[in-house]
């Protein structure tokens, strides 16, 4: 951001600490987009990403006043985006452990990686989509996030780290380890 839009962006933020609700619905507007697709990148899954959509910004909103201008607002967002994600597949992973059913075996909201008219191509998007998907879901929370945030968010590395609140070289390593899980699981896929 530049220095005048975070000059701008910080107004709305002491505006609505002080109360202004219509200033927090611009700052939801600036950053909702986002917000939902890193949330999609850590859960898999739309209607997942919109309750950690909904939790971030009600966190956001009940914290606001502990938000002191020592990084943007986007930064202290997506800090809170990604470790409501974290504890929604924590919790979410405790339910299914403790669940008697526990047979979920929904399919990750991936994009889509080609045109359907040829119905074995559709198949082997099907096929591949559903591969990518159980690959992401081994690998740890903040695996998930750092390559969620570098892969899919195009995220440079010191800003992961600074969102992340943790050393370059750790985020380095998480990415390292994800990637690494990633290509193990879909080693017998991925032609050389």
């Amino acid at each position: 951001m530049r220095e005048q839009e975070i000059e701008n962006e910080f107004s709305l933020v002491r505006q609505a600490q002080a109360g202004d609700e219509k200033a927090f619905e611009q700052l939801v507007k600036r950053h909702d987009r986002h917000v939902l697709n890193i949330a999609l990148g850590m859960t898999g899954q739309l209607v997942d990403a919109q309750d950690i959509y909904q939790e971030s910004f009600l966190r956001a909103f009940s914290k606001l006043q502990t938000f002191s201008f020592q990084s943007s607002f986007k930064t202290w967002l997506l800090r809170i985006v990604v470790n409501q994600s974290i504890n929604y597949r924590r919790k979410k992973k405790l339910r299914t452990f403790l669940s008697i059913d526990s047979s979920d075996e929904s399919t990750l909201a991936l994009p889509e990686l080609t045109d359907h008219s040829d119905p074995t191509r559709k198949l082997t998007a099907d096929e591949c989509r559903s591969l990518i998907g159980k690959a992401l879901k081994k690998l740890s929370a903040k695996e998930r996030a750092v390559f969620t945030l570098k892969h899919e968010q195009d995220y440079k590395i010191r800003e992961i780290a600074v969102i992340l609140d943790c050393a370059e070289g750790t985020v380095k390593n998480m990415l390292f380890r994800a990637v690494n899980k990633l290509q193990k699981a879909l080693r017998n896929y991925i032609q050389e």
